[in-house]
This record gives structure tokens, sequence and C-alpha cells, in this order.
């Protein structure tokens, strides 16, 4: 009879551990980005138009790809994004929007860059690599395209960095947007 609460710790272990899973590693991505940017004290909203709401107001749709998966490999997988327009969800309507846009401001890329099975650790952030990108840009360069390579990101100018250089790029960004709409 002691067995009859259930354990969280346990339960989020047993159900979600597994960050090579590509639906855990994206959560796992929203996680890491919002401790860069701050804003973990929001709790995550699923179906949100936008994945993260920064202090200074920016709206945040967080994509992850991985070379390494969950399922057997003969090799690392090519990193892609999903980058489709899409109808938003309104919380306040209780609906979907009827226009297929990128309601976010930014994209932040997250690449969990590990190639070598007997390495990877997903937590940690040393693994990781990120790319930001403003929703201006993308509906710019590709107004109707679903998904998008690495490699199209970074022809395109767009550069890795690092966990601690995240909030600074988010910043200059705000500062950059704000100089725009003045």
């Amino acid at each position: 009879m002691t067995d009859l609460l259930l354990r969280k710790q346990e339960f989020w272990e047993w159900a979600y551990s597994d960050f090579r899973s590509n639906a855990q590693r994206g959560v796992l991505a929203e996680y890491i980005v919002a401790r860069a940017l701050g804003c973990v004290d929001r709790k995550r909203v699923q179906w949100d138009a936008y994945d993260l709401i920064t202090d200074c107001g920016i709206k945040v749709e967080v994509k992850s790809s991985a070379y390494l998966q969950a399922w057997k490999q003969k090799k690392p997988s090519l990193i892609r994004f999903d980058i489709a327009p899409k109808s938003a969800w309104s919380e306040e309507k209780n609906a979907y929007g009827i226009e297929l846009i990128r309601p976010a401001d930014i994209y932040i890329f997250c690449v969990f860059a590990t190639k070598a099975l007997e390495e990877a650790n997903e937590l940690d952030i040393n693994q990781w690599f990120f790319l930001v990108c403003s929703s201006n840009f993308l509906n710019e360069q590709f107004p109707v395209q679903k998904s998008i390579s690495l490699s199209s990101l970074e022809k395109l100018g767009i550069q890795r960095i690092k966990y601690h250089q995240l909030a600074d790029a988010v910043t200059n960004f705000a500062s950059k947007s704000l100089l725009v709409d003045a």
C-alpha cells in the first residue's frame, strides 16, 4: 500500500530522460535557452504560438537538431530545422489563427553537436552550439519554406555561438530591433 502515491521524480526519469528522442531534446533545448535568457520563471506552455518570451518582451522560437538520434544509426543525421509558417494558437481566443505566420521575433537554432555516442551527454552545455536569426530574415529569405539545413543558415552568414553568448545575442537583436522600429 505504500506505492499508492506516484513519485514525480521517478515518473520524470522513467518517461522523459531520453534526450536523444527528438521530442525530449526539443524540450531540453527550450529549457537551455530559457536558462540562458533568464526566463525559466515562466512555465513552459506546450501549445503556445512561440516557445519563450524574454523579460524585455522578445518572443523566441526554439528549434533543435542533433547528429545522434534515439534509434540505431549507420551515420550521423543531417542537421535540419522546422521553419514552416504555422497558424498560431491564441490562448485568449482558444483557437488557431487563419493566417500562416512565424509569430516569434527570433529563432534560436540549437544543435547537440556530439557525433560520438560514447561521449554524448545532452546535459553538457559544451556539447551544444546555437544560431540566432530574426523571423523577419527568415520571412524575407524563405517566405514559405518548411525546413532549413544548418549549412544553408551558415551560408547566409548566421554564425555559431556558445551558450554563454546567447543572452548577449538576444540583447543585441533587441537593440537593433528597437533602432529599426524607431
